[in-house]
């Protein structure tokens, strides 16, 4: 019988069921039982590192304008919770459902969690700070002692990114991180394997995987993992796990994590 089973990641904490990078939405999904956890990562005006996807504010805030134009404690006057159609809706927001999320907060939170986490983390690129978003990110988890990680820590941290430069930095300032290679479009030769210096991990959407049967195959015949992102009904499950890749990435956790225990 096989013992196949991919690991499961909480898309932006699960990105499905409540707020996403919000500090709930990333709790709720290690009660739920995730492998781990994935987080976008920008840098605010004033050297943070912030947990946002957008390079604008206006989707997943009451705020306005650029993540990198604003201080910290800009970010963290705003409502990132009540967008969201499944939000409580009480009174008082609640903190853990729409307040701004910092990497140390997400950082030390998976640290307390008292468990084994696998952390997927995306640098955003392009940003007006390049090279700068991978030094205070290295710095950061150096703090955390997360930069040179030993296979008995609980808490492994990944970085991933579209931008092959980024993932070369990581692996020049840090070399025993992982690197994940993310790609939307089929660059040259990844097709057939081959991933930028740096990379170690191929990181396809799911549809370029469905786009391009010999994908996974490919990477895996020239030694690499994957790792599938944001796969998110059965019918793209199905699929990956058919491909037997190595990661998914998903919104919906708790569905996957579901159909897996009823195979």
């Amino acid at each position: 019988m096989s013992t196949y089973r991919p690991l499961v990641f909480a898309h932006r904490g699960g990105a499905d069921a409540l707020p996403e990078h919000t500090l709930g939405a990333y709790l709720r999904a290690l009660e739920d039982g995730v492998d781990g956890l994935e987080c976008d990562v920008r840098l605010t005006r004033d050297g943070h590192l912030v947990c946002v996807h957008d390079r604008r504010l206006n989707r997943t805030s009451n705020g306005r304008g650029r993540v990198s134009t604003k201080t910290l404690a800009e970010l963290d006057s705003l409502d990132y919770g009540s967008w969201h159609p499944r939000y409580p809706g009480d009174e008082e927001p609640l903190p853990e459902l729409s307040r701004l999320l910092t990497l140390d907060r997400l950082l030390g939170a998976v640290c307390d969690s008292g468990r084994p986490v696998r952390l997927l983390i995306e640098t955003k690129h392009p940003t007006r700070y390049g090279a700068e978003v991978e030094r205070r990110l290295i710095r950061t988890l150096q703090r955390f002692g997360l930069a040179d990680p030993r296979p008995e820590s609980p808490v492994q941290v990944t970085v991933m990114s579209f931008a092959a430069l980024a993932l070369r930095r990581v692996r020049v300032q840090a070399p025993a991180i992982p690197t994940v290679y993310l790609v939307e479009l089929l660059p040259p030769g990844v097709g057939r394997g081959k991933l930028p210096f740096g990379a170690r991990i191929a990181g396809p959407g799911v549809g370029l995987v469905r786009a391009r049967p010999g994908l996974i195959p490919a990477i895996r015949a020239a030694g690499h993992q994957a790792y599938v992102w944001t796969v998110n009904d059965k019918a793209d499950l199905d699929l990956v796990l058919e491909n037997q890749v190595d990661g998914v990435i998903t919104d919906r956790p708790r569905f996957v994590l579901d159909h897996l225990a009823a195979l």
